[in-house]
């Protein structure tokens, strides 16, 4: 065989191996990569979804369709959320940003605002964002940080339990939740008698005239901006007679004598259903 096409031969064989390695090479780069995406969109949707499997966060200890993952299990959290609770509320109706103006519209929309807000780690960034009057300085929760936790973003279960592990995925658990959600599926009654309740606690009413028969109100107790009483309910009045709606501040005394009876908050009164505490805090 000529030298020459000999060398031609090998030259020709040298080039094919060296494309060979360097596919290879490519190829197990992208493998890799994928990997790793892989693993961190996994790493998120654990956190976001991790009660999708049963276990631990996604047990239903007391049979209500919620999880215990989501439950705030320390004292020092339930305290903490509590705390952000009432003060975010009542901060609405004191000095609302335009955004949560736009954002809380009806008696729902407030605790959920509050409820959301009480959950984020309250950064600098959030901070700026929120538009406080001023930082009350109160701890995070230490067990996660909305939306990284059982639940992702869908904080709300929206029917009847018990807890399956394809909740998360079949609409069991959704980002909005109005007040006969909030009161079926995400509450527990704690009694009749206003005066068993606790900051941080739901006052339900039932009006069947209105067209949003269900509405709910805050209690606050001590009030972050007032320096007497310690009784403060905050509450959306929803829309009014076609007219958008406001934010209001009453204490538990004054609405005790409300000119219409219906919304007195009185064991007699067939439209107060009651105190309802959070699930969250169960």
């Amino acid at each position: 065989m000529p030298a020459e096409v000999f060398r031609a031969i090998a030259g020709a064989a040298l080039l094919v191996l060296l494309l060979a390695v360097a596919g290879l090479v490519l190829l197990h780069r992208s493998v890799l990569a994928e990997n790793s995406s892989a693993a961190t969109v996994g790493s998120r949707t654990l956190h976001n979804t991790r009660g999708a499997t049963p276990g631990v966060p996604w047990h239903d200890s007391l049979g209500d369709g919620f999880p215990d993952g989501a439950r705030l299990d320390s004292a020092q959290d339930r305290e903490n959320f509590t705390h952000w609770f009432t003060f975010l509320a009542e901060t609405q109706y004191y000095s609302a940003s335009s955004r949560t103006r736009g954002e809380v519209q009806d008696c729902a929309a407030l605790v959920r605002f509050a409820y959301r807000n009480s959950l984020v780690s309250h950064s600098p960034a959030w901070r700026e964002d929120a538009v406080l009057p001023y930082y009350p300085g109160f701890g995070d929760i230490a067990k996660y940080h909305y939306p990284y936790g059982p639940l992702g973003r869908a904080l709300f279960r929206s029917r009847p339990g018990p807890i399956a592990a394809d909740d998360l995925h079949q609409g069991a658990f959704v980002e909005f939740a109005d007040s006969a959600t909030l009161l079926r599926y995400n509450t527990y009654l704690i009694s009749r008698d206003v005066r068993a309740a606790a900051p941080g606690d739901l006052l339900f009413f039932h009006q069947p005239v209105q067209r949003e028969p269900f509405h709910t109100m805050l209690f606050v107790g001590k009030s972050y901006y007032q320096p007497q009483g310690s009784d403060w309910i905050v509450y959306h009045t929803g829309d009014m007679d076609g007219h958008r709606g406001e934010i209001r501040e009453v204490q538990t005394g004054t609405l005790l004598k409300h000119p219409d009876l219906q919304w007195r908050p009185l064991m007699n009164n067939p439209n107060f259903l009651g105190v309802y505490r959070l699930e969250i805090l169960r």
